[in-house]
C-alpha cells in the first residue's frame, strides 16, 4: 500500500509539473499539436511514449547516482565541463519559463477573476515562498490532490464535447502545416517538458528507494499527461477556429459547460500553474544551492523577484517566444538522456 501511494505521488506530480501555465491554459496543446489538424492525436500519441520512456529514464538514473540537483544530471550525460555550461543555460531557461507560469497566473486572475494583473503576481509570489519551505514533500502533497481533479474535470470535458457537433472535428481538421513542421512538433514539445521536468524529477528520483515505484510512478505519469494532451486537443479542435483568438481557451470551453464548472476549472488551472512554479523555483533553487553559500530562502526570494521582473511582457509573447526557442536547446539534451546507456 505504501508504494502504491508513492506510485501515485511520483505520477501526480509529473503530470502537475507538464500541466504548467500554457498546456492547462490551452495555449501549448493548440501551438504544438491542434494546429496540425488531423495529425495532432497521432503526434500526441508520440509524444506519449517519450513521457513514458525518457521521463522513467530520467528518474532511474538519478536514482542511481544520487543526483541532488540537475547540474549532477547533466554532468552525467555531458561531463563535469559542458554540463556546467548546460546547466547555467538550463537555469536561465527555467527561470525564463518560472517568468511564463507567472504571467499565467496573473492572466488568470486579471481575465477570470476579475483582479488586477499586478496583484494576481504578488498572490502567487507569496504563496510561492511559503509552500518552498516544505520542499518536494510539499510539492508532492499539493499534486496528489489538484492532479485528479484536473484528471475528472477532463474526463468531464470529454463527455461534453462529445455531444457537440463539431466532436469529430479532431479527425478531419486540416492544417497548412508540412509534415516536418508537424512530426518535429512532438519532439520539441517533449524534449523542452522534460527538460524542464528534470527540475523536479531528478529530486524524486533520487530520493525514492525503490525501482520499481519510479518505474510505475513514471509509466503513468506519462500516460495521464498524454491522456490529458488529448482531451485537451479534442476539445479545442471541436472549437477551432475561433477558439485560437482566447488568452485561456479552456477556460472558455468550460464556460460553456456552466459557471460553476468554469469557476472550478479556472481555480485548478492556476493551481496547476502554482505548483509547476514551485516545483521549477525548488529545482533552480536546489543547483543554485550548490553554488552559492547562501540560505536557501534568500536564494528563492531573488528567483522570485527575477521571474516577477520578466513577468511584465505578457503571456501569449513570452509563450510563442520562449518555448519553441527553448525546445529546440531541449532537443540535444533529450537525445544525449535517449542514447545513454546505464551501466
Amino acid at each position: 500500500m505504501k508504494n502504491a501511494v508513492k506510485v501515485l505521488q511520483i505520477a501526480f506530480t509529473y503530470i502537475g509539473t507538464v500541466v504548467g501555465a500554457g498546456f492547462a491554459t490551452g495555449r501549448e496543446i493548440l501551438q504544438f499539436f491542434t494546429q496540425y489538424g488531423k495529425w495532432g492525436a497521432l503526434t500526441i500519441l508520440l509524444a506519449s511514449v517519450l513521457f513514458v520512456w525518457l521521463g522513467t529514464k530520467m528518474m532511474l538514473l538519478a536514482r542511481s547516482i544520487r543526483a541532488e540537483s540537475y547540474e549532477d544530471l547533466n554532468r552525467k550525460l555531458f561531463g563535469n565541463r559542458f554540463g556546467q555550461i548546460l546547466s547555467l543555460f538550463t537555469m536561465i531557461v527555467l527561470i525564463g519559463v518560472n517568468s511564463v507560469m507567472l504571467a499565467g497566473a496573473g492572466s488568470v486572475f486579471q481575465e477570470h477573476f476579475g483582479i488586477n494583473y499586478q496583484i494576481g503576481l504578488w498572490i502567487t509570489l507569496t504563496l510561492t515562498y511559503i509552500l518552498l519551505g516544505k520542499g518536494i514533500d510539499g510539492v508532492m502533497k499539493l499534486n496528489s490532490l489538484v492532479v485528479p481533479m484536473m484528471i475528472t474535470l477532463s474526463l468531464a470535458i470529454i463527455f461534453n464535447t462529445a455531444g457537440s457537433p463539431g466532436a469529430a472535428r479532431f479527425l478531419t481538421l486540416g492544417t497548412d502545416h508540412g509534415l516536418l513542421a508537424t512530426w518535429a512538433s512532438p519532439l520539441m514539445y517533449t524534449a523542452f517538458n522534460l527538460s524542464m521536468a528534470q527540475a523536479v524529477l531528478v529530486p524524486i528520483g533520487s530520493r525514492t528507494e525503490n525501482r520499481r515505484v519510479i518505474i510505475w510512478g513514471g509509466l503513468l505519469g506519462g500516460t495521464g499527461v498524454g491522456f490529458m494532451l488529448m482531451a485537451g486537443h479534442f476539445a479545442l479542435s471541436a472549437n477551432m477556429p475561433g477558439i485560437s483568438q482566447f488568452e485561456i481557451p479552456m477556460g472558455s470551453i468550460a464556460q460553456q459547460m456552466g459557471t460553476t464548472i468554469q469557476l472550478i476549472y479556472l481555480v485548478l488551472i492556476f493551481m496547476e500553474i502554482f505548483s509547476t512554479f514551485v516545483a521549477d523555483v525548488y529545482g533552480v533553487t536546489l543547483q543554485l544551492k550548490q553554488r552559492l553559500q547562501l540560505s536557501p530562502r534568500l536564494i528563492s526570494a531573488c528567483i522570485l523577484l527575477i521571474c516577477y521582473l520578466t513577468s511584465q511582457f505578457g503571456f501569449s509573447t513570452l509563450l510563442s517566444i520562449l518555448y519553441p526557442a527553448f525546445g529546440m536547446f531541449s532537443l540535444l539534451w533529450a537525445v544525449m538522456l535517449a542514447l545513454y546507456r546505464q551501466r
